[in-house]
């Protein structure tokens, strides 16, 4: 194998991140590391598209059978067995555990030093700038937040954490604008926003030119109707409810009335979202 357990930087913490790293090196005897650790979070990605994402669906499932015909069967068997490993590190705790993982088998030496925020500091930043989120989520009827820079998507899963401290329901009231130029860090962001459900749309490009060469809606960004929820006319009255959660985990809503207004598109993240959803609009009138 490319690498034991016992030449990581970093111990597993949990039996969960051990067992996904076995799996993980079982598949590099006739993969590079960072071939299998880049497909793993390329085929997570593309399962979680294609069982929402009929716009795109096509072309992925095409990409999807090109990469798992390069394995053996048993190799190929033991991606999804990744994949519930991860889910199960997601249950137990917060965190960035894909940027963990990535640092923890050194893969940064293959993408030149390519480094993600480790989550303690990226909590700290979050808990600072997240704000009064209910009165937000009061006046707007959600909160969005940008990362330009996505990496695997450590930031946004912290002011995720941050909304819920504040007892907000951020899987109703949240909506995350993704961006990074690089194809792994957008595959990793994407996967872990969807396994936390985060309303969030991905996107690989450029946040400095507004390049874009493609995009990734979660889960809950297709279930929530968030195509039709950013796109809502501003200036149009309504009951905005607050979901929240109490101490025993039950949902609940509290209602205030305000007035829908659109977020200004004052940065570039934003202009970006701008473009995905009136591109995704326009392919939906397809139908």
């Amino acid at each position: 194998m490319a690498k034991s357990m016992r030449t990581l930087r970093a111990t597993p913490r949990t039996s969960h991140e051990a067992e996904f790293v076995r799996l993980l090196l079982g598949n590099t005897g006739r993969t590079p590391l960072h071939t299998a650790f880049s497909d793993f979070c390329e085929l997570a990605a593309l399962s979680f598209s294609n069982a929402v994402d009929l716009l795109q669906h096509e072309k992925r499932e095409a990409r999807y059978m090109a990469i798992v015909s390069k394995y053996r069967r048993e190799e190929v068997e033991r991606f999804p067995q990744m994949l519930a490993e991860l889910v199960h590190m997601h249950e137990n705790e917060f965190g960035d555990h894909l940027g963990r993982l990535f640092q923890a088998l050194e893969l940064s030496n293959h993408w030149v030093g390519q480094f993600f925020t480790p989550y303690p500091l990226a909590r700290l930043m979050a808990g600072m700038t997240a704000g009064d989120v209910a009165a937000q989520v009061r006046e707007r009827g959600f909160v969005t937040v940008s990362e330009p820079a996505c990496g695997a998507g450590g930031m946004l899963i912290a002011f995720a954490e941050a909304v819920l401290d504040q007892g907000v329901n951020y899987q109703q009231a949240m909506h995350a604008t993704a961006i990074d130029i690089d194809a792994l860090a957008v595959h990793m962001a994407y996967v872990q926003l969807a396994i936390r459900h985060v309303p969030a749309i991905v996107v690989h490009g450029n946040a400095l030119t507004l390049e874009e060469w493609g995009h990734w809606v979660t889960p809950a960004h297709v279930l929530g109707g968030w195509d039709r929820r950013l796109r809502r006319p501003a200036g149009a009255a309504t009951t905005h409810e607050v979901p929240t959660v109490d101490t025993a985990g039950t949902m609940e809503a509290q209602s205030d009335r305000g007035e829908t207004t659109q977020s200004s598109p004052d940065d570039l993240p934003a202009l970006a979202r701008e473009a995905v959803l009136a591109r995704r609009a326009e392919q939906l009138g397809l139908f």
